[in-house]
């Protein structure tokens, strides 16, 4: 077996104003001359993708590159806006592919399973399968189910939402002849007493116990005005905990209407589900980056980590604010001495131990040994 030292991650970040130096810079940072197999690409919005991406390929060679679009970037160096951040792996035993479908064409079913094909042909004993999906569009979670529907439960999944507008997603397998590790973690707690969604249709939640779900929400959250108060014209978030058998799946609510009295989110909560308000302090929000890189780290094993590519929620930012998210970013910094760099999505997603795969308001970590 070759060894851990033979193998390589490293991450790179730039804030640079020029696209092109900055995904040069970057890259430069990640690969530091050795020959990666693939390199994973990570921006927001004001830099141009094209002038970004042919630079990095410019550094990578034959290498896989695959890009994902959000809410910022994520590395050692920080958490930024409008940078951009590479995370490059080589060495042997690594195997990398990459296959992208069309959403708009397929349907988002159709389209998950086929960009699962990406493992077509992988032979190795430890694999997962990465999904960068565009955010915008409907039934993501249908994405992932499609991608189970050929994998199975013997691939775990793992991967965000971007704010791509790409109407794609794509796969990217990772075979590895060492262990692959998958952390959840988010830091809200439940606020009893749990709720049933008794109508739910359309991405909308009508009613909670039989109740009309805004007026509910006002009750539980002590507020009164219109929708767009509660909410805040969506930068406040409103955190339901889903009951899965592996524990909560969080989903984020946040708009309303005042005339029909629903609220929605930007992913379906089924009608017949048991719900939890979920709540946190700040300290508990910062507190899920480390917890979810531990929790990767323990799933290799034993084996020497060699980095992590992490997807954290865009709202967990937002409700952090910058002085939160450089906290929970050195948190993770002290947790991991080892390289990691991703970016903040419109949605995470992750498939271990019979979760459903689709989380909001989470942090997903994927370890590599």
């Amino acid at each position: 077996m070759s060894s851990t030292s033979e193998r390589w991650f490293g991450a790179g970040h730039s804030t640079a104003v020029d696209s092109a130096k900055a995904g040069a810079e970057a890259a430069a940072g990640a690969i530091a001359g050795r020959t990666p197999v693939a390199v994973f690409v990570f921006t927001s919005g004001g830099h141009d993708l094209a002038a970004i991406e042919a630079a990095v390929r410019a550094e990578a060679g034959a290498a896989v590159v695959v890009c994902g679009t959000g809410f910022g970037e994520l590395s050692p160096a920080g958490a930024t806006e409008h940078g951009v951040a590479v995370a490059a792996l080589g060495g042997p035993g690594f195997t990398v592919r990459a296959h992208t479908a069309d959403i708009t064409a397929l349907g988002a079913r159709a389209a998950g399973a086929e960009a699962a094909r990406a493992m077509a042909g992988i032979a190795a004993p430890h694999t997962a399968l990465l999904l960068l999906a565009d955010g915008a569009m409907r039934d993501p979670h249908e994405i992932v189910r499609g991608a189970y529907s050929v994998l199975g439960a013997a691939v775990p999944l793992a991967g965000g939402l971007t704010t791509s507008g790409s109407g794609q997603v794509v796969g990217v397998a990772i075979g590895s002849d060492r262990p692959i590790g998958i952390g959840i973690a988010h830091g809200w707690r439940r606020v009893e007493p749990p709720m049933v969604v008794t109508r739910a249709a359309d991405g909308r939640i009508y009613e909670f116990d039989g109740e009309p779900a805004l007026d509910v929400l006002q009750r539980r959250r002590q507020a009164t005005g219109t929708a767009a108060e509660l909410f805040d014209g969506g930068r406040n978030l409103c955190p339901i905990g889903l009951d899965r058998r592996s524990g909560l799946d969080i989903r984020s609510v946040h708009g309303g209407d005042d005339e029909e009295r629903f609220v929605f989110g930007t992913a379906d909560i089924a009608q017949g589900s048991l719900v939890w308000l979920m709540e946190a302090e700040r300290d508990e929000l910062i507190a899920g980056g480390p917890a979810a890189l531990r929790e990767a780290v323990g799933a290799l094993r034993g084996a020497e980590p060699l980095g992590v590519l992490a997807f954290d929620c865009g709202g967990r930012k937002l409700t952090l604010g910058d002085d939160g998210t450089a906290a929970e970013v050195a948190a993770m910094r002290g947790a991991l001495d080892k390289p990691f760099a991703g970016f903040y999505t419109l949605g995470e997603i992750a498939r271990v131990r019979g979760a459903a795969g689709m989380h909001q308001l989470t942090l997903v970590a994927l370890a590599l040994a």
